[in-house]
């Protein structure tokens, strides 16, 4: 089992939830995808909460979800990037 990344964008954004600060959590995923050279204007930002995994100290997590806002599909390896918590 890979070792879980406490730096990870999804587990920060779970962190944030998890305190009552999810108001700024669009703000953190619209940075990183600036990071990326992504447009965050280009993106819906959805959160979803599913079970942490085994040994993050967390109960829940919240996955990423982005979506075109012009309908095409988002890349595949910028979708997988921004839930990757390994």
């Amino acid at each position: 089992m890979p070792r879980l990344n406490i730096h990870s964008l999804s587990m920060q954004i779970s962190r944030m939830f998890e305190q009552g600060q999810s108001f700024f959590c669009a703000i953190k995923v619209q940075d990183w995808l600036r990071e990326r050279n992504e447009n965050p204007d280009d993106y819906d930002i959805l959160f979803h909460e599913k079970p942490a995994p085994p040994g993050s100290g967390l109960v829940v997590m919240q996955e990423i979800e982005l979506r075109r806002k012009d309908g095409q599909p988002v890349e595949a390896w910028l979708q997988e990037d921004v839930n990757d918590y390994a």
